[in-house]
């Protein structure tokens, strides 16, 4: 039996994973990283559009302040989200990206003087001020009041990623590359670290730890059509809801980019319409304003989603053999801003369009993107329910984004995640020793070599690949955009009739090295229980919030429904896990629940609300003086690392 021994155990080699590493060697703990393949090729390297962060150095993000980006980031998560954890985030934003400056990052930048942007699809001139000149810009995104996205022209998330793997290589981090977690370590209550399963030569290692945070990413593969790499599977939300002690959050919290090309999925930033691009429909007409005539092409993910998907089922898309789309037009943009900004989007026009988006406009439609939902943990990152347990960035509902993530928010999550439940795992490696039996490391190991033979024996069963069809069609086609009971409860059952069938799976290829089979056959059956957990808490969820569109429920329910969906499944013999709640509360609420401002407000109200509002504001009235550090405090104090609690400088404002 191989034991590997660290301080701290981090699942997951993109950007959240690295940043925590860096931030537990940083206070003097040992951290190894396991990633499924080389770190720089993780799947945060695909983000293209930016990181939000109100820096307020352009023009159009002047006034920007954490007050505006903390109303965004609530409205636009539906009131769904942990405002703590938001409060938390937009404070050290500014802070993570002038740290990855530091770090290398290129960061696109001001220029002084005049140049030419696109608005509402027309062009006009802004003035950038001369003391700006330098320092980090933005762009616009969806659902924010000021343009507040910094970006590396197209490829953020390349540069980012880069950088943060560099800084770990320099501060010495061990990445295990082609290493696959396939169980964690635990035992009356506790994490002790996870059974490895090294994808090349077969082996299982005991990685041990004082800590484990799991960093791997969503679950977007869950669907047969996604913006997601194909590695973003969910397995590591599924080995902690293997557990039965760790409770995945929200998982009914899928969030469907407006703007994948077609057939096959791949993403066009956010950034294209943020820059002035249109949403255009067979006639090229552009619909968007007639839906939602504030904010258009650049309301909300989930809103211009569910526009652009009513607008198709009016008979508006455009008909091709891969279904109907509609149009995604950037030639206004000019080809100088093209090849500099969107230069990727381009590219990848070029090789699976053959289309010059210079020239042509770009077929998309709404696909699958994100996940709102993941291990849920408290705003340290910590698993309430099994200590040593952390998550950060998409695996984890730490939970910033409630029921809908702004664009361009995930990519800092990841960052400003890190950073922060880096230095909660750092507290616990310090106040907490290494303790655990052999006996405990022993039997975990020999139950994951008995599933393994297991499979290698079996003679007849189920092809694990046809087994991730069904449940992908499953879901792409009953657990979408626009759901309802009938679909839901239809996806239910024969997810549960596919769970069934996943224990029988039998290999063609008896081997247990480099067996890309027997990988899918370790994997399909987790997914399958992730699946599960999304259309189970879906079916059960009646009410609409963000994402997640009931047809049957159209109303956000806050007087039944303003609550977290907690999911555990404790006995894997079961075909539906437990479902509980967790009740968000109004009156701790430093911005209590309202309206988006999209379409008709159809909220039926908490009881609570209007209570909360008056005391607001009665406690404005008590302190007329007070700023607005001092009124945060007052209405929402929050705990911080230390080392994060400064106030961020902006150009010509200072620190206030």
């Amino acid at each position: 039996m191989k034991v590997v021994y660290t301080d701290s155990l981090i699942i997951g080699g993109g950007l959240a994973g690295l940043r925590v590493a860096i931030a537990a060697r940083q206070r003097g703990y040992d951290s190894i990283v396991l990633s499924l393949m080389p770190a720089k090729r993780s799947h945060s390297a695909a983000a293209q559009g930016g990181m939000q962060a109100s820096l307020g150095a352009s023009i159009k993000g002047e006034g920007d302040n954490e007050e505006v980006h903390f109303e965004d980031t609530v409205k636009g998560s539906d009131w769904g989200c942990d405002q703590d954890v938001a409060r938390m985030f937009v404070n050290t934003a500014p802070k993570a990206i002038r740290q990855l400056a530091a770090w290398g990052v290129p960061w696109s930048r001001v220029r002084r003087g005049d140049r030419e942007v696109v608005i509402n699809g027309k062009k006009v001139t802004i003035t950038e001020p001369n003391e700006s000149h330098g320092l980090i810009t933005a762009r616009d995104f969806g659902g924010t009041k000021k343009w507040r996205t910094c970006f590396t022209s197209d490829g953020t998330g390349h540069t980012m990623l880069y950088a943060m793997d560099n800084k770990a290589i320099q501060l010495g981090i061990q990445v295990h590359e082609r290493k696959e977690a396939i169980a964690l370590i635990h035992e009356d209550g506790i994490c002790h670290g996870a059974i490895v399963r090294d994808l090349i030569t077969g082996e299982l290692i005991a990685y041990v730890s004082k800590t484990t945070t799991i960093a791997t990413g969503g679950y977007g593969r869950l669907y047969s059509v996604s913006t997601n790499a194909v590695i973003s599977e969910g397995i590591g939300c599924a080995i902690a809801l293997e557990t039965g002690v760790a409770s995945l959050g929200n998982m009914e919290a899928v969030q469907f980019h407006p703007t994948a090309i077609v057939p096959v999925g791949i993403l066009t930033t956010e950034g294209c319409r943020g820059d002035g691009g249109l949403l255009l429909d067979k006639d090229g007409y552009r619909f968007m304003p007639d839906y939602e005539p504030g904010k258009k092409e650049l309301a909300s993910r989930d809103v211009v989603s569910r526009r652009m998907t009513e607008h198709m089922r009016k008979g508006k898309g455009v008909p091709s053999r891969y279904g109907d789309h509609l149009w995604l037009d950037i030639t206004l943009l000019g080809r100088k801003h093209i090849e500099k900004n969107l230069r990727e989007v381009k590219e990848i026009c070029e090789y699976f369009l053959g289309i010059d988006p210079v020239k042509e406009y770009i077929p998309v439609r709404p696909t699958q993107h994100y996940s709102m939902g993941g291990v849920r943990t408290n705003s340290t990152g910590e698993s309430p329910t099994l200590k040593g347990l952390f998550s950060a960035g998409e695996a984890a509902c730490w939970d910033m984004h409630g029921f809908n993530r702004l664009g361009g928010n995930s990519v800092a999550e990841t960052v400003v995640a890190g950073m922060i439940v880096g230095e909660y795992v750092a507290d616990y490696c310090e106040k907490n020793p290494l303790k655990i039996d052999t006996k405990l490391i022993e039997h975990f190991m020999e139950r994951e070599e008995g599933k393994i033979t297991t499979l290698l024996k079996r003679d007849k069963g189920e092809n694990p690949f046809e087994l991730k069809k069904e449940m992908q069609q499953i879901m792409m086609d009953k657990v979408g955009i626009f759901r309802n009971e009938t679909d839901l409860t239809q996806a239910v059952e024969e997810l549960k009739v596919l769970h069934q069938r996943s224990k029988n799976i039998a290999l063609r290829h008896k081997i247990s090295s480099s067996n890309p089979e027997l990988v899918e056959a370790i994997r399909v059956p987790k997914m399958i229980r992730l699946a599960q957990c999304v259309a189970y808490g879906a079916m059960l969820r009646k009410e609409s919030r963000g994402a997640h569109a009931r047809e049957d429920y159209p109303e956000r329910n806050d007087r039944d429904w303003l609550k977290r969906t907690l999911t555990y499944w404790k006995d894997e013999n079961e075909d539906l896990p437990q479902v509980s709640y967790e009740e968000l509360d109004v009156m701790t609420m430093e911005m209590p629940p309202g309206s988006r401002g999209y379409g008709v407000d159809n909220t039926i109200h908490h009881p609570d609300t209007e209570k909360r509002v008056a005391e607001i504001e009665e406690i404005k009235k008590a302190h007329p003086t007070a700023d607005r550090f001092e009124l945060q405090q007052l209405l929402n104090p929050i705990e911080i690392p230390e080392k994060f609690r400064g106030k961020n400088e902006r150009i010509g404002r200072g620190f206030k």
